[in-house]
């Protein structure tokens, strides 16, 4: 299975089963599509056998070559050269592939039974009113609360002792606002340090913020000990202020923006001693900024190197949710931002988009391709009274707590849902999907929250994720060709 399509001067070809790129010109472009057009209507188990054969039947190739060769006005052995061409790249298994992976998808998934990383929800509460916040205005519907150092140390000492081997461990101070419990922050991260001497352990810290609390003691801390900040802006101050505003109503655009500029100044100095340069503005565009380009590309112009900005996944009902007659005016946006990122790499004027960063030579390794996000198995949320449930974005859901951090996992029956039932190939959907090796079965929790069942896939997402990883391919193919030039 293959999918083609083209984008700013470039054919590109993915094979979806091995989830290699080809950037080839209009002939060859053309080539493939009329050998896929045959293939595809071919019955039989093996897409690479069905392939081989009609690339090597001498009638089908002389055919094809004579049609294309008075298109193109070039020679039928031109043609036949690019025949040739994709007979090698299929008996390598990187053009019209079987897929190897279905059958071990299952074994691959337990690789994720050793935990990771848990996101700490040191407040539930925050000092903004967020119109589209999914933790319930910061303090999940009603469950509010702050998160002593004894429960952070015992959530600590719980991913340790279910670490395994794993060296290296994750923390994200979430919230609500986790500044509001800054003191307890840094003391849980001095106690990382501690266990990291005692355990052969590292801990990367990771802090979200709405920057409202930003500070020289936070920008300094942060530097010396966090290996990420995330915060939290929408772009335009418009856009930002319209659903990112404090409880009384006033916008935070202004509150926020010197904060930002200043821990991003610091964190970016290449003169200063600090645990790690990373960042990224975190943002969510709704039916108000249908435009959102227009958004991510005002933070590159503020000086924000490191962007972001998710749709949001919300109530249809609601006035701000984004619907389904949306995606053609969404495509368009995705498109115009990876033209503009294109033109200003260009020019020396670069910038980072999440989405669009893929690795056409590395990237994830294939487990976790296959086995998707290591939600409740890999990775669990802790709430400031120690439950445990699969993921912060199911923090709040009585029916998804899965235990807690002094006793354990206490619903194994939960887990089970989600170690044994959540990868790549659970998802009917995703088995056909040409992008599936890029998306690794999306997002479980968007999947249930719009369909109650983690298997269902959100449709509205997987066609935002399609149009992401064309854009991110054709910048990632442009790239690689400015660089081999």
């Amino acid at each position: 299975m293959i999918h083609q399509f083209k984008f700013n001067g470039f054919n590109i070809v993915v094979d979806a089963n091995s989830a290699s790129v080809h950037s080839v010109d209009d002939a060859a472009y053309d080539v493939i599509s009329r050998c896929d057009e045959l293939i595809m209507s071919h019955p039989g188990n093996s897409l690479k056998k069905r392939a081989l054969e009609i690339l090597g039947d001498p009638a089908f190739r002389n055919d094809l070559a004579a049609e294309l060769s008075a298109v193109y006005e070039i020679p039928q052995s031109d043609l036949s050269e690019v025949m040739d061409d994709l007979i090698e790249l299929c008996s390598e298994g990187l053009i019209w592939s079987d897929d190897p992976y279905e059958e071990a998808a299952g074994d691959l998934k337990l690789k994720q039974s050793v935990l990771k990383a848990i996101c700490l929800h040191v407040a539930h509460g925050c000092n903004m009113d967020c119109e589209y916040c999914f933790a319930g205005k910061g303090d999940y519907s009603g469950k509010s609360g702050i998160m002593s150092l004894e429960t952070g140390k015992k959530a600590l000492d719980y991913l340790v002792a279910n670490s395994g081997n794993r060296k290296h461990l994750e923390v994200d101070f979430f919230g609500g606002e986790p500044l509001l419990n800054w003191d307890v922050c840094k003391k849980l991260v001095e106690y990382g340090r501690e266990l990291e001497k005692t355990h052969n352990k590292i801990f990367n810290f990771t802090l979200t913020t709405n920057g409202v609390l930003i500070d020289e003691d936070v920008i300094d801390f942060t530097d010396r000990e966090m290996g990420n900040v995330v915060l939290s802006m929408d772009g335009r101050r418009e856009t930002h202020d319209r659903m990112r505003h404090t409880k009384s109503g006033d916008g935070t655009y202004d509150r926020i923006m010197d904060n930002f500029k200043a821990l991003v100044r610091s964190r970016t100095d290449d003169t200063k001693d600090h645990r790690s340069s990373e960042y990224y503005m975190r943002g969510t565009y709704t039916a108000y900024n249908k435009d959102f380009s227009r958004d991510v590309i005002a933070m590159a112009d503020l000086g924000f190197r490191e962007t972001s900005i998710e749709p949001v996944v919300s109530s249809p009902d609601v006035p701000y949710a984004l619907h389904e007659e949306d995606l053609p005016q969404l495509f368009d946006e995705y498109e115009k931002l990876a033209l503009e990122m294109y033109d200003r790499r260009k020019r020396g004027e670069g910038f980072n988009f999440y989405h669009y960063t893929v690795n056409l030579t590395g990237g994830p390794c294939i487990y976790k391709r296959v086995a998707g996000c290591g939600v409740a198995t890999e990775y669990l949320a802790v709430t400031p009274t120690g439950d445990l449930y699969p993921c912060h974005q199911f923090v709040g859901d009585d029916d998804m707590i899965v235990g807690n951090i002094y006793e354990g996992i206490t619903h194994p029956e939960t887990v089970k849902i989600f170690s044994a039932g959540n990868n790549l190939y659970t998802r009917d959907e995703c088995r056909g999907c040409w992008a599936k090796l890029y998306c690794a079965g999306g997002c479980a929790a968007n999947n249930y929250h719009s369909n109650g069942d983690i298997n269902k896939v959100y449709k509205f997402g997987c066609e935002l994720q399609r149009k992401r990883i064309e854009c991110a391919l054709m910048l990632a193919v442009s790239g690689s060709e400015e660089r081999s030039e």
